[in-house]
């Protein structure tokens, strides 16, 4: 029986050996969890048997236990790296529509061929839909996960249908008479101030829209337009009025008029100016097309005022100045940057000045971590030991918060793993002592004579 004793010594401190040795292999794995060996003693006995004279039986490994502790983080410089900070993992599947969950706690994640967010072994991270322009998520419920991919295109282009703008011309310039010397855009001496916005037409190509103003007289201007440099017709809508002056190529302003206050004078109701109307679908004085690239017809509203409506032109004694210049188009923008915040809400911005929220990362926790089966690849799947898993929104809860451009490192202790490797060593070299006292004994009784 002593044989039987010391080998089940030798084999429990083989099993602390090798437990130990695979810590210590993966003490740089990203998102691994160092193991513990657990024994317990072997002790068989009947109700005939003298219980208080009864020796143990030996050792044997009752459970090789993942540690799931926190491990310290790392900072990197790749947006798409995540770490959790607290209870959670991130679910995979193998396939598009796969809905075999695997789980991990290992964030080293790149955009595969299609734009996809994957591991290193090209498994994709699922997340929750959210809607494009607020992040609000519909359902945290992992049966609604979805792969979550990153376009590097944002969108079809929209052409410019208003422009917002809101500005302070100087009181104290003199007036230009306008029939003496008419509006010129390549003459800076008929007009007193300017500006320029970039505006898109339907095909995402980009314009410049110019705008010009005039003194005519205290407290009235006339705002004149031209489209990439050729002159262009600033009709009036609702009760603005066409500025009796044409400019010297024969074409159309807005008249705009002012309080002593320096504020708009309008109608009753109102706090500014109505709109003029830009219609870019005829030609230039050249006989040339505006839009000659084949877009759509486009015609631009031009508004006095922020996009709040709550700034408005004014005259006051001070220089020229923009307050605000907006415009509602764009053109096709191209991915600039990826932001991830600790609730895993994915922010994409493009060069068009686009920002689209394109997922959030789902996060999952088990009643019982040390239950989940481990299947390589520092991934685990669901048991019956582990439960089932519970999905919800990173950083709330009991759920961890999400670190970007940062990767959780090993739990392993190094230092302890190694007093560890010296004490299994020991037990090792220590129970095979065992077995051979138990020789040495065997072989006297073999001798006696």
């Amino acid at each position: 029986m002593s044989f039987k004793i010391a080998l089940s010594g030798i084999n429990a401190s083989q099993k602390d050996l090798d437990v130990t040795a695979n810590n210590i292999s993966n003490v740089k794995t990203s998102g691994f969890k160092q193991s513990r060996a657990e024994f317990a003693d072997v002790y068989a006995t009947s109700i005939f048997n003298a219980g208080n004279t009864k020796v143990g039986d030996g050792v044997l490994t009752s459970s090789v236990a993942q540690q799931f502790s926190q491990g310290t983080l790392e900072f990197t410089e790749n947006s798409l790296d995540m770490a959790i900070s607290g209870n959670g993992f991130f679910a995979t599947t193998d396939g598009l529509g796969s809905r075999d969950m695997t789980y991990t706690r290992s964030g080293a994640f790149k955009l595969n061929d299609d734009k996809f967010i994957v591991d290193n072994q090209g498994n994709y991270l699922q997340g929750y839909q959210v809607d494009r322009n607020s992040g609000t998520n519909s359902s945290v419920a992992l049966a609604t996960t979805q792969p979550i991919r990153i376009p590097d295109v944002a969108g079809a282009p929209q052409s410019t249908d208003n422009v917002f703008t809101a500005f302070n011309v100087d009181a104290r310039r003199s007036p230009i008479d306008g029939a003496a010397n008419p509006f010129d855009p390549e003459t800076p001496s008929t007009y007193q101030s300017s500006t320029s916005a970039t505006v898109y037409d339907s095909l995402g190509e980009s314009h410049t829209l110019s705008t010009y103003y005039v003194k005519r007289d205290n407290n009235q201007w006339d705002v004149y337009a031209t489209f990439d440099g050729d002159e262009i017709d600033m009709t009036p809508t609702g009760t603005a009025t066409a500025s009796p002056d044409a400019s010297v190529n024969g074409y159309a302003g807005l008249r705009v008029e002012f309080l002593g206050s320096g504020d708009p004078d309008v109608a009753a109701g109102q706090n500014t100016f109505d709109p003029g109307s830009i219609d870019l679908s005829g030609n230039n004085v050249d006989g040339d097309p505006y839009l000659n690239n084949g877009a759509d017809a486009q015609t631009i509203q031009f508004n006095f005022q922020d996009l709040t409506g709550t700034t408005t032109p004014t005259q006051f004694a001070s220089d020229f100045e923009v307050t605000s210049l907006d415009q509602d188009g764009s053109t096709v923008g191209r991915l600039t940057n990826v932001d991830i915040d600790k609730s895993g809400l994915i922010a994409a911005t493009y060069s068009n000045g686009d920002v689209q929220y394109l997922g959030q990362v789902a996060i999952v926790r088990f009643a019982n971590e040390q239950g989940l089966t481990q299947i390589g690849g520092t991934k685990w799947r669901e048991s019956i030991d582990s439960g089932e898993p519970l999905s919800g929104e990173a950083n709330t809860g009991t759920f961890g918060g999400i670190e970007s451009s940062a990767l959780e490192n090993s739990n392993v202790n190094l230092t302890k793993e190694l007093v560890d490797l010296i004490t299994a060593q020991r037990n090792f070299q220590a129970n095979s002592r065992s077995l051979e006292v138990n020789n040495t004994i065997n072989q006297t009784i073999l001798q006696i004579r």
